[in-house]
């Protein structure tokens, strides 16, 4: 097992490392979204090891309001990876050996595309996960930015040209919209965009106010300013209710940078005032291009039936997918 193990880590290096690069003819992925097959033998995953990455990978997905794991994780050995399980799109490998040093690497497109594989090795069980935990943010990301990756590029192979071009005349740039998402609702500085079901809404909301100072960039100046946006703009089903964030919870806020674009990112949960919808929200607060506006992008999820970790991520790759106009 180590030998067979030791040889395919060797052969993923020399794949990624070595020749011309070339246009990918490697099969598409396969997997549902969210999924990650984590190669492991099975008395390693009943263990110490397997213990780590469940708490890592299959921790709560935070601003849900259901619990939802992160990760669907599938634990097959290293012989059991057939020809099908080798194109998944999400794949971690674990190599627990005596001569091995701790040490975590990434590989891309190896047997298919666009797949993401991690590879993580440590000399034994104990050092493995804490190695795992401690690298815990680094693990998460690896997977979430291949998750986010592929929804930008969805988005943007199926994208709805017209719904761009109205997007880039009021904002000076637009995420892509793929087909099916319309414009619900226009106003000035203001257009919401949604993709609906019988039991599904998928909506985005973009707006834009002047800037004047770095302290409208804060959580609470955010969304203060959402509030007031959503109350005028976003009418619930009941008659004067209207869509507000959720006060009673303390928003996820960081800053992230995609397409070139540094953006403050909120996650938190939405609610409404005189209704009883709610659910999942993430934005993107950045300056527009020349800097005399804040431009918000949001995507949202209604799913009151349905899971919605995925349909949440399919909103992030839209947000995260903004672009200025050419």
């Amino acid at each position: 097992m180590k030998n067979i193990l030791v040889s395919l880590m060797a052969l993923l290096v020399i794949a990624t490392a070595c020749g011309p690069k070339k246009e990918s003819t490697k099969p598409a992925i396969s997997g549902a979204a969210g999924e990650v097959i984590v190669v492991i033998p099975k008395a390693q995953w009943e263990g110490e090891a397997g213990s780590a990455i469940r708490d890592v990978l299959a921790d709560a997905y935070p601003y849900l309001p259901q619990k939802e794991a992160m990760f669907t994780l599938m634990n097959v050995p290293e012989s059991g990876v057939n020809q099908l399980l080798r194109t998944h799109r999400n794949m971690l490998y674990v190599k627990i050996a005596d001569t091995c040093a701790c040490q975590m690497s990434v590989r891309h497109d190896v047997w298919a595309a666009p797949q993401t594989m991690l590879l993580v090795s440590a000399p034994d069980e104990i050092a493995a996960a804490e190695f795992i935990r401690t690298n815990r943010e680094s693990v998460v990301e690896t997977f979430e930015k291949a998750e986010r990756d592929r929804n930008i590029a969805g988005a943007r192979l199926y994208e709805d040209k017209g719904v761009r071009m109205v997007v880039e005349d009021l904002f000076g740039g637009s995420p892509s919209f793929p087909q099916g998402y319309t414009i619900k609702k226009q106003a000035e500085d203001f257009i919401w965009i949604s993709y609906e079901t019988a039991t599904t809404i998928q909506g985005v909301l973009i707006y834009s106010y002047p800037y004047t100072g770095n302290y409208q960039f804060t959580p609470t100046a955010l969304l203060a300013k959402r509030d007031e946006i959503t109350r005028k703009q976003v009418p619930a089903q009941a008659e004067g209710s209207y869509m507000i964030a959720n006060p009673n919870i303390i928003p996820g806020y960081r800053m992230v940078t995609y397409g070139g674009i540094s953006r403050r990112e909120i996650r938190s949960l939405w609610d409404t005032q005189g209704d009883f919808m709610g659910g999942p929200f993430i934005s993107h607060a950045f300056l527009s291009r020349d800097g005399s506006r804040v431009i918000v992008t949001e995507g949202f999820v209604y799913a009151a039936k349905h899971k919605k970790r995925n349909y949440l991520r399919q909103m992030d790759g839209i947000v995260s997918s903004f672009t200025w106009k050419e």
